[in-house]
């Protein structure tokens, strides 16, 4: 089983930053790709960015390119996620998600942290 706990959300006026952090544990925790997702009210589950464990390879939505940086350190079993440039947009519960394997979806999430952007 992998635990997981996001901190790092607020209140931030737009433009301005914010990061987020994702504690993973547990005795099964060997990742093949860790991602941020976010869900705005009314609106579904939106992929944000992701970062492949073993390297570091990132990938991210067309909405958040050029202003978030999704990020690990291995030795913490941890992922970040450095907010730049924010908008009110942007506003949603962030959470974070572990992919255990190539063939797998996504099967482990955290519980959320709301990352309010004030106009």
């Amino acid at each position: 089983q992998v635990q997981l706990v996001e901190s790092g959300g607020g209140l931030v006026q737009a433009g301005g930053s914010l990061g987020l952090s994702c504690a993973a544990s547990g005795r099964t925790f060997n990742p093949y790709i860790m991602g941020w997702f976010r869900q705005a009210p009314g609106k579904g589950r939106d992929f944000v960015a992701s970062i492949r464990w073993n390297d570091g390879s990132t990938d991210y939505a067309d909405s958040v390119k050029g202003r978030f940086t999704i990020s690990r350190d291995n030795a913490k079993n941890t992922m970040y996620l450095q907010m730049n440039s924010l908008k009110p947009e942007d506003t949603a519960v962030y959470y974070c998600a572990v992919k255990s394997g190539y063939y797998s979806g996504y099967n482990y999430w955290g519980q959320g942290t709301q990352v309010t952007v004030s106009s």
